[in-house]
């Protein structure tokens, strides 16, 4: 609740906490969550998927994946190293765990692979969380189909499989030793597009897993099951759980009915939304499960690990707006408050409260009219530059061939911190405050000049987070004190509320640009966080479209760029490393998100100049599959997140023909390895493989904020020592005779 995980990880870390004193913490983390929802009266609390970094890799060690680099550490070395890297051995590729923005760290299995399981971390939980909550604790393990999943395999899924039930088999058989009176088997992948493939893979599994005879509960999350509800619905599993917040699971439910010996878990407070239930929504959906469902239960749609802890603490918020909010903690007494009002053993009244609450709020927050009016106005010149690519590229900025940069920020140290935080408090008065932060933007331009970059960044040193940075400098948005959500590993993260119309109040970057352009003859890029990536890394309104949302913060970024220009930017960078994250799972709805979600980046950018060279940067996603719709956004050079996945992207660029500028990432800014020259120059030579050097932009997978200046200028000064010695390389062989 107040990032003791965090604080004692990074600690950890630094070798300043001891490893039993960093397990003690994850302890009791743990069960103080187990203890919350025993006191709201939650009859079944799941336990087990607490992490000391990432649960994917938590499941992957457990039953012995661990690809070969990694054998030899044991213990939290060979964990961290997994999770981190270490030198010489590159850290698991980061993905984002389906439409989150949590990152998970992706499994390796070989073809040679021989499992060695070690579930004794995990049993020990079961068994400490059954000595607090008896017969209420229920282990969660991750399903084997998901788990293979989203494993990157070199071999076919049911291969593996093969090698892998056995061990899941032996895992139930000593969870039942244990006494649980149930397993949730979490099996999310059911709601992909490709899911009714794995019918065989599914129905094979849980044949062989129900024969242990431990009861076990199937949850499915995120969306619908689509098209393999009617099969799902008939695997051999006393419970399955389903989110009735996303897709069409009702319909489904009404169209194919439900098996009259099976409990349905109905998700039915959204566990990824920070708003309360509506009560006469709920209440109507509980209706539909009368008679339809003769055994229903209650529960989130999803892991609660997506919202903050407690809505309560957030005194600082407008009362009309923190009455209608429930994070963790509240949405575990709207279950209780829902179960009380099916089994007639009261609610009523706080259910009428929940609905005057929620009266209130639209009175507090109704629509802007000039919004509307802007919305309902725009043209398709709108979403679209004064010139295309090749006729605009000529007049921006002329660098050389593997022209280098950076992402954006730079490291956010103890002092930077503590500069912000007093001056939150009012502590230092502005003048002081922006003294302060213009010093770090005079070293961090002197930094990337000395060390030979070509365009540089001012780093960022005002911006706690890419996003509320900016949702602080708009109207519509809401801030919280406490409301930490984990993005992966020791980042946590504070997302805005959108609780109205989004509208800008006056520059937001301006000031920090000019200040860092004065210190430099090289172009400084404008530093902006893209429509999607704010209003998917918020937690939006939910009675407004998202696409309208989108809209309204593409027009605030719009009027920025038009600023910047003015100030003298000549590259701005709108950054929307969550635009593949919102791609809905079901391919038929891909069409419709991938319009406006495009459309809001090209109405925020459509304003610029044709001098002006539009960056945009998108990272740890699979992005082949949309590669028209990134060619779409039109944007000048897109950098990308490559170091920890193979080049896979920057393949399949070349191969869909995108013609402007690609920078491929040759720096995994999640680990604390920097990387050697010689290795940044093998990668280099991999990416002219695929791109004319003309093309290429050299720079790091993402911001430097969460690393150290000691790691961060010898690895930039490596980049560009392994960029100027190619360059040399090139310029010898263009100039050697014909033949030579």
């Amino acid at each position: 609740k107040n990032r003791e995980m965090k604080r004692a990880l990074e600690a950890y870390w630094k070798g300043n906490l001891e490893p039993e004193a960093l397990l003690e913490t994850y302890r009791q983390v743990e069960a103080e969550a187990w203890q919350a929802q025993a006191a709201a009266g939650i009859h079944r609390v799941g336990v087990g998927d607490a992490t000391l970094y990432d649960h994917v890799l938590d499941w992957a060690l457990r039953f012995g994946l661990v690809a070969p680099r990694f054998r030899d550490l044991k213990g939290l070395d060979r964990y961290f190293a997994m999770a981190r890297g270490r030198p010489g051995i590159p850290a698991l590729e980061l993905t984002k765990w389906f439409d989150t923005n949590y990152h998970y760290l992706v499994p390796e299995v070989d073809a040679n692979l021989q499992p060695e399981p070690d579930f004794a971390d995990f049993l020990d939980s079961v068994r400490r969380a059954r000595e607090v909550l008896g017969e209420r604790a229920v282990p969660i393990v991750l399903g084997p189909v998901t788990l293979l999943r989203l494993s990157r395999l070199e071999t076919g899924l049911e291969e593996v499989l093969e090698g892998l039930l056995p061990l899941y088999d032996e895992l139930l058989r000593r969870l039942q030793e244990l006494g649980v009176p149930e397993v949730q088997m979490h099996e999310p992948a059911l709601v992909l597009d490709d899911a009714p493939d794995l019918r065989a893979a599914y129905e094979r599994v849980y044949e062989a897993l129900a024969a242990v005879g431990l009861p076990l509960n199937l949850v499915v999350y995120f969306d619908d099951p689509g098209d393999t509800y009617p099969w799902l619905v008939n695997l051999p599993v006393q419970t399955l759980s389903l989110d009735f917040t996303r897709g069409r699971t009702l319909d489904l439910l009404r169209e194919h009915g439900w098996p009259a010996e099976k409990t349905l878990a109905a998700g039915v407070v959204d566990g990824r939304s920070v708003w309360r239930i509506r009560p006469g929504e709920v209440q109507s959906l509980l209706g539909e499960f009368q008679g339809l469902v003769p055994d229903l239960r209650l529960s989130a749609s999803c892991s609660l690990q997506f919202v903050p802890y407690e809505a309560a603490r957030e005194t600082v918020l407008p009362e009309p707006l923190r009455r209608v909010l429930a994070f963790a903690e509240e949405k575990l007494g709207e279950l209780t408050l829902l179960a009380q009002s099916l089994s007639d053993e009261g609610g009523d009244s706080e259910l009428r409260q929940i609905e005057a609450a929620w009266a209130a709020f639209r009175d507090f927050a109704p629509a802007e009219p000039e919004v509307q009016r802007r919305l309902a106005n725009l043209t398709p010149q709108d979403f679209q530059r004064d010139l295309p690519y090749e006729a605009r590229r000529p007049r921006q900025i002329q660098t050389p061939p593997l022209a280098t940069t950076t992402i954006g920020s730079f490291p956010q140290t103890r002092d930077i911190r503590r500069l912000r935080a007093r001056f939150k408090r009012g502590e230092t008065d502005q003048a002081t405050y922006q003294a302060g932060i213009d010093a770090w933007i005079a070293y961090t331009i002197g930094v990337q000049d000395g060390i030979g970059l070509d365009v540089l960044v001012h780093g960022e040193f005002e911006r706690s987070d890419m996003v509320e940075y900016f949702a602080q400098k708009m109207k519509g948005f809401a801030f919280t004190e406490h409301a930490w959500v984990q993005s992966y590993g020791s980042r946590y993260v504070r997302p805005p509320i959108i609780y109205a119309d989004v509208v800008r109040t006056g520059p937001m970057t301006v000031r920090e640009f000019q200040v860092a352009q004065s210190f430099t003859q090289k172009p400084v890029k404008g530093m902006l966080t893209g429509p999607v990536t704010i209003l998917n890394w918020s937690y939006p309104r939910t009675d407004i479209s998202r696409r309208d949302i989108a809209f309204q913060i593409a027009l605030a970024l719009r009027e920025e760029i038009a600023d910047l220009e003015t100030a003298g930017a000549r590259v701005v960078q709108v950054d929307e490393p969550a635009l593949r994250e919102g791609l809905p799972f079901k391919r038929e709805r891909w069409e419709e998100y991938l319009t406006w979600a495009v459309d809001a980046f090209r109405l925020a950018t459509g304003g610029a100049k044709p001098e002006t060279q539009i960056h945009t940067h998108m990272c740890y996603a699979e992005f082949g599959d949309i590669l028209p719709a990134i060619d779409r956004m039109d944007a000048d050079v897109i950098s990308i997140e490559n170091a920890r996945s193979g080049d896979e992207t920057l393949r399949e660029l070349a191969e869909y023909g995108y013609r402007r500028e690609v920078g491929p990432g040759v720096y995994d800014v999640h680990s604390p390895v920097v990387p050697p020259t010689d290795q940044v120059r093998a990668k280099l030579e991999t990416f002219l493989r695929h791109l004319d050097p003309a093309q290429v932009w050299v720079n790091p997978d993402c911001g430097l904020k969460t690393r150290a200046w000691e790691e961060v200028i010898p690895a930039l000064t490596n980049i560009v020592a392994a960029v100027r010695a190619l360059r040399q390389e090139l310029e010898e062989r263009e100039a050697a005779p014909a033949g030579d």
